[in-house]
């Protein structure tokens, strides 16, 4: 019985100490996801708790494909993010994007999975910026363009352009991107009123939000 017992604590004793020596396992990262505005496509992540001092792998590949390729600026970083918007800048195709974490010297997470990812049909519009001159003529009405890649992707953008007056009624115009200026010029005198702009991509059905408010006053 004594001999039993002394195995059985030497047994437990090795059990541990080899346990001890393995590679520990980290919690992987959570919430792997695309956030992509304006064909800006960045990979965002949660990191798992006690995180201070990970670093973390980032991978990507076509949807279809078996072979993952390193994001090579995003190899044994500390931050929760990364853009991916030169290696997935084909807006046929559609892409996974993957993420591990590591501590030293070997304790490392498995991959965490994102999402499906389209820039064509997952990307936001942002909004328009609006500027407005008021003159005796007329109210000059200019939307500065959303960024090149947005442009160089859609030929055929649009403005609307809303007119708000003080009741709550609207009155909607519309430009071709990317006019110069709209103008106003069928207002009544010391007439107040609002406008905002939006960007529309017809052949999606696609439109961003609306811009900020600009309220004039007409001379």
């Amino acid at each position: 019985m004594t001999r039993l017992l002394l195995g059985a604590v030497l047994l437990w004793k090795l059990g541990v100490s080899v346990t001890a020596q393995g590679p520990l396992i980290l919690a992987p990262a959570t919430q792997v996801r695309f956030d992509s505005v304006d064909y800006k496509n960045m990979v965002h992540w949660t990191p798992p708790t006690n995180s201070s001092s990970l670093k973390y792998y980032v991978q990507w590949k076509i949807y279809g494909e078996t072979q993952w390729l390193d994001v090579d600026s995003c190899q044994g970083i500390q931050k929760h993010h990364c853009d991916l918007s030169d290696v997935t800048s084909d807006p046929r195709e559609w892409y996974y994007a993957r993420v591990h974490a590591v501590s030293l010297p070997s304790r490392k997470s498995a991959w965490a999975l994102s999402p499906r990812f389209s820039p064509r049909w997952d990307t936001k519009i942002s909004s328009p910026v609006l500027r407005v001159n008021v003159t005796k003529q007329g109210i000059m009405v200019r939307v500065k363009p959303p960024r090149l890649a947005v442009r160089k992707m859609h030929n055929s953008l649009l403005y609307k352009i809303y007119l708000i007056h003080t009741n709550g009624k609207e009155e909607v115009f519309e430009m071709e991107c990317c006019s110069n200026e709209l103008t106003l010029n069928e207002l009544k005198h010391k007439t107040k009123c609002c406008l905002q702009a939006q960007t529309i991509i017809p052949l999606q059905a696609k439109s961003s939000a609306r811009s900020s408010v600009k309220c004039f006053t007409t001379l």
